[in-house]
């Protein structure tokens, strides 16, 4: 998986006042919780854009007072007018223990039922999964080569060595949906 480092500065007072002194200052208040402990801190707003505004997932490593604390994002709140962070959250990764994180999906091939008519749909685009951070992959590739028109990829029908995946195995990965083009070519087919 890939690693964001960023630099963080300690923040010892709390609350809504202190936040927004921390924001006038261009940074952003962050929390760090894990093993029974909540650290707080600010951060260059800069910093998280690679980490917020992108597709991929990250293990970020903080570097806070000269110490290095390996963590995932869990939650960013953001601003409901002007889309700028407010606030966000981070989870510590213990050694040797599972971390959750949303990992993105890539489709591979060209579906059977696409080559007929049929249309390629990407239902769910990071999957939820538990792994190490050794067995973590930046991203779920899923072969669609096979994919007839009208079927479906399911999360349970995803097998990885080492991931368990948190998203429901009923959701829907990716399907071949029924166009106008595919009845077409079904049709000629059923009359011969």
């Amino acid at each position: 998986m890939k690693t964001l480092q960023i630099e963080a500065v300690k923040r010892d007072l709390y609350g809504k006042k202190a936040a927004k002194a921390v924001r006038r200052e261009g940074l952003i208040p962050c929390v760090l919780n894990g093993a029974g402990e909540s650290i707080t801190f600010a951060v260059d707003t800069k910093a998280v854009k690679p980490l917020i505004y992108s597709p991929s997932s990250y293990i970020v490593e903080l570097t806070l007072d000269g110490k290095t604390y390996q963590a995932v994002m869990r939650e960013t709140q953001f601003h409901p007018v002007r889309e700028e962070i407010l606030h966000i959250d981070f989870y510590l990764v213990q050694p040797n223990k599972p971390v959750a994180i949303a990992v993105p999906v890539r489709l591979t091939g060209n579906a059977e039922g696409v080559k007929v008519g049929g249309k390629l749909v990407l239902s769910a685009r990071k999957l939820v999964v538990s792994a190490r951070v050794e067995d973590l992959p930046d991203e779920i590739v899923v072969d669609v080569t096979p994919l007839g028109v009208g079927k479906t990829v399911f999360v349970g029908d995803l097998t990885y060595e080492g991931l368990k995946f948190l998203t429901p195995a009923t959701t829907a990965v990716c399907a071949v949906r029924v166009t106008r083009a595919s009845r077409g070519a079904d049709a000629p087919a059923a009359a011969k």
